[in-house]
Formats: C-alpha cells, sequence, structure tokens
C-alpha cells in the first residue's frame, strides 16, 4: 500500500467547496487520501483555526482542539468519535489498506476502543479473521461497536474476541444506519401512538369501523397515485386487502412473490417474480430509446442475498429498533434494491404497515394511511428517494441493453446494503405524525359531522340513504348551499323553507366545525 496523503488546509477540497478555510478530516480524509469511491456521506468534518463549531452546506466545521493526527489511525478514530459508523466507506477502505494496518493499529494499541472496534469491524465486513490472538486484556466494560449516542443500535451480543459489544442492526447482508438527530428524539419523545389512541378515544364502535375502512381505502388508492396510476375501485379495494393483512405473515420470499402477484395480476407484460435483467427508474430518451436514469437498482445476482438480510433484518433486528426506524429501513431498503420488474414501490409503502402493525405502534384494527400522507407531500417524498440515489448513480458503471434496459458492470451491492437512512426515517415520522395529528382526527370528526347531519335531516324529512349522500355531495360541492341544478332536478321536490332549513343542517354540522 503506497503511504496515504491526506489532505491539508484550504477552501477548495475534491469538488468541495468548505465554508472556509479547513483541513478535511475523518471520513473526508480517507475518501480523498485512499480515492474511496462511496456515496458521500451527507455531512463531512473540517478543522478550522477558529474556536467556534457549526454545520453548514454539507459540513461539520470543528476546532482546533478536535485535530486528530494526520494518519490513518487518528483520522479513523476521529471518524468512529464524531462521525459515527460508515458500513459502506469503512469496507471499501479496508480492502484498500489491507490487514497489516489494522493489525498493527491492534498490536499497538490493544486497550484502545477504537483498535478493538475497527478489530471487530474489520472481519465483519470482510468476513475474514486477522492475524491476532483473541484479546487478552482483563476487566472494564465491554464498548459498543455502535455509538448509541451517535447512532440507533440494538441491544448487542458480547464478542470476547475483541471484547467488544456488536450492537450493528443487521448482518453484513443487511444492514442500513440511522443517526440519531433532534428531530427524530423530538418525534420519538411526543409518543404518537398514545396521540392516535386519545383521538379514538370515545368514539363508537361503528364510527371506529368506518374510520378504518376509509383509511385503509384512502392508502390503498394514494399508493397508486403516487405511482401515476389511475385503477378501478376493484385493484384498489384488492391491494386494501393486502395492507389490512400486513403484519401477520411473515415476511419471505414466498410472501414478497404473493404481494406481487395481487398487486399485479395480469402478468402478460410483466415479469412476474424477481428481476433476473438489470433494472432502473427514469426514463428513455425520445430520440434514442437509451435509458436516463435516475436510479439504478441492485445487480440481479445480488436480489437474492440482499433480500436475505433485508428478512433476517425484518425478523431479529427490527423487533428490537424504534418502530419508525425500523420501518424506514426495511421499506426504503427494499424500495432501493428494487427487486422486482413491476410493484416495488406500492410494496415498499405496504412494508412500512408491516413493521409498524406488527410492533403494535398504530391502533388495533386500524392503519396509519402513510401513503396519504406521502401523497401529500409527493415532492418530498421524491427528494427523499434522490437524496440517496443521486450520490449513488456517480458510482455505478453502466452501459445500456438492446432492450432499452441497464447493465450494470462494477461491485454494487453494498450501496444498497449499507446505505444512510437518516433522512428517510425522519420524512416517514413526519408522515406519521401528519397521520395522527391531522388526517385520523378529521376523519373521526367527519364521520362525527355526517352521521349528526344525516340524523337532523331525518329529524324533517324522509329520505333514501342514497339520496341523503347524493344530497351531501351537492351541499359539499357548492360551499354548503344547494346550485340552481340541483334544485330544478335531484331536488325539485323540495320546499323552499325545506332547503333553507338543510343548508342551515349542514353549515351547522360542517361549516362551523371546519372554523373551530
Amino acid at each position: 500500500m503506497k503511504k496515504a496523503v491526506f489532505p491539508g488546509p484550504g477552501r477548495y477540497f475534491s469538488s468541495w467547496v468548505l465554508p472556509e478555510n479547513a483541513v478535511p478530516v475523518g471520513y473526508a480524509a480517507l475518501i480523498h487520501a485512499f480515492k474511496l469511491q462511496v456515496p458521500t456521506p451527507v455531512t463531512l468534518c473540517a478543522i478550522s483555526n477558529r474556536h467556534r463549531k457549526y454545520i453548514m452546506d454539507g459540513w461539520s466545521i470543528l476546532t482546533p482542539r478536535h485535530m486528530p493526527e494526520s494518519t490513518l489511525y487518528g483520522h479513523l478514530t476521529f471518524a468512529l468519535k464524531y462521525e459515527g459508523v460508515n458500513l459502506a466507506l469503512l469496507k471499501r477502505l479496508f480492502r484498500k489498506t489491507g490487514s497489516f494496518p489494522i493489525i498493527q493499529m491492534v498490536r499497538d494499541t490493544p486497550g484502545s476502543i477504537y483498535s478493538r472496534r475497527l478489530w471487530f469491524l474489520y472481519e465483519w465486513l470482510l468476513d475474514e479473521l486477522l492475524d491476532l490472538p483473541d484479546s487478552t486484556i482483563k476487566g472494564g466494560n465491554y464498548p459498543h461497536v455502535i455509538d448509541p449516542a451517535l447512532q440507533y443500535a440494538v441491544p448487542g451480543t458480547s464478542s470476547p474476541r475483541h471484547r467488544v459489544k456488536d450492537n450493528l442492526p443487521g448482518t453484513r447482508n443487511f444492514c442500513p444506519l440511522v443517526f440519531r438527530t433532534d428531530l427524530l428524539e423530538s418525534y420519538s419523545k411526543a409518543n404518537l401512538p398514545s396521540m392516535a389512541a386519545k383521538a379514538l378515544g370515545g368514539i363508537s364502535d361503528d364510527i371506529l369501523a368506518r374510520t378504518a375502512a376509509f383509511l385503509l381505502l384512502d392508502d390503498s388508492r394514494a399508493s397508486f397515485a403516487i405511482e401515476g396510476e389511475e385503477v378501478s375501485l376493484n385493484r384498489i379495494q384488492r391491494w386494501g386487502q393486502a395492507i389490512k393483512e400486513a403484519g401477520i405473515i411473515s415476511l419471505n420470499e414466498q410472501e414478497l412473490i404473493r404481494l406481487q402477484r395481487i398487486l399485479i395480476g395480469d402478468f402478460r407484460f410483466v415479469a412476474e417474480g424477481f428481476r433476473s435483467t438489470g433494472g432502473f427508474v427514469g426514463e428513455h430518451d425520445r430520440r434514442t430509446g437509451q435509458p436516463l436514469p435516475v436510479h439504478i437498482s441492485a445487480r440481479a445476482k445480488d436480489i437474492n442475498l440482499l433480500l436475505d438480510g433485508l428478512m433476517v433484518f425484518d425478523r431479529l433486528f427490527a423487533p428490537e429498533l424504534d418502530a419508525v426506524v425500523a420501518a424506514a429501513v426495511l421499506a426504503f431498503g427494499f424500495l432501493y434494491i428494487h427487486p422486482f420488474e413491476d410493484g416495488n414501490g406500492r410494496i415498499h409503502r405496504l412494508l412500512i404497515h408491516h413493521v409498524l402493525t406488527r410492533m403494535g405502534y398504530n391502533p388495533p384494527e386500524l392503519i396509519f394511511p402513510v401513503s396519504a400522507a406521502i401523497l401529500d407531500n409527493i415532492q418530498g417524498y421524491r427528494t427523499i428517494l434522490e437524496s440517496y440515489s443521486s450520490r449513488l448513480l456517480p458510482l455505478i458503471e453502466w452501459e445500456p441493453t438492446e432492450t432499452g434496459n441497464v447493465e450494470v458492470l462494477n461491485e454494487t451491492a453494498d450501496f444498497y446494503r449499507y446505505f444512510d437512512a437518516t433522512v428517510h426515517t425522519e420524512f416517514l415520522y413526519e408522515c406519521v405524525e401528519n397521520t395522527v395529528k391531522t388526517i385520523l382526527p378529521e376523519e373521526v370528526q367527519y364521520l362525527r359531522s355526517y352521521d349528526l347531519f344525516r340524523s337532523s335531516i331525518g329529524r324533517i324529512l324522509e329520505m333514501p340513504s342514497v339520496k341523503l349522500d347524493t344530497l351531501h355531495k351537492f351541499l359539499r360541492q357548492n360551499g354548503g348551499r344547494l346550485s340552481a341544478r340541483a334544485k330544478k332536478n335531484e331536488f325539485s321536490a323540495l320546499t323552499q323553507n325545506e332547503i333553507v332549513e338543510i343548508e342551515h343542517i349542514y353549515e351547522c354540522t360542517f361549516l362551523k366545525e371546519e372554523e373551530k
């Protein structure tokens, strides 16, 4: 291995511009020194000469007292201490450095918690034992491989060889990580499940059942709308039933393919089961027919191993994490892998329900209409998806196929198993909050108001349910007033006094409630 040349101070660093003259450190320095082809971390670190810490333009600027030694060990220990664990980057780095520097670190500093963590991570990531005897250190606590103050982790198990606690929330086949942020901590402390239970408190079983039915249908319809599809009510209801069953059936290969069958139905023009060819999200050039990808999916030959890891995560690790963190990791991990030719987006959103329902996060018999909340913020959803895809795309070597598809030429599996899911989790929590604070109480109140409207109309005249629904629709469409057309046609039998009273009832049950 050639001697690594770490960057010095400056304003311009590689293709990045720093907020001020500073020395890139930690992962930024390692990417530069070893020419690592990895997705750039969301935030990089640098040390300035000023005694002021701040974050700006993707850089965390720290003070001179944080400056590490300009060595491999110095930048690695800085990264673990301040930047958390980046599995994809560390694996690429270890392949570049080879085993010798890590062995030397452990021999030189056998008691260092950072050396022992790096030793464990090297063997875990590369599935290769280093030429080192088991640790002989006596006493003391086992330090965590993942700092739980920086990133979400599981309780873990002890590794006596390294004298560390393996608290990685996954296996080497699938282990995305999520940073603890102030926003995620505030969401977690808000206890959204208890808010949902409070919103449903005191309502009748009938209203609860109707609320659940509407939210289920609305979520299914929204999931198709997100994909830009207008489908029959039958398909919407069929997919709604699949959403209702989410969390009941264990997640495995057969279950994923069963969901695709329910979703697609007609496989004359879509391949059934996991892809055997490349995959991408994007358009085709109108003139040449060449692919214009915004996201390139995992290689077909990597799908089974990636999904095996994803399903182990679902079974063993998700139950030990925050429910929304686990749902985001599982669902967005599935979406980036993109194992099917079609149906990935809708199954991805169903997997959110799978985790939340199984972990008892949403009220019994009721699903949070996450797809409806996503549809309310569709641009934010696309931004979140592209936040990783845009950093991943430049690292994928591919060529177009004769069928207008893509063929990936380099190793990319690690990019799908080890991505940073922090912004995805923040977005999903925002959607759940919108569901709990807005969508759910508004639907409950709407049904209460509608029941009051129907009973109030029933006290002044007899009207079939279908006719009453039509009356309500006309009033809602015209701001609480019957249009001249409705008075002349569908409701010509009503007297003027009856019309005035009906409009008054609508105002009292719906319009005044909306003003509150």
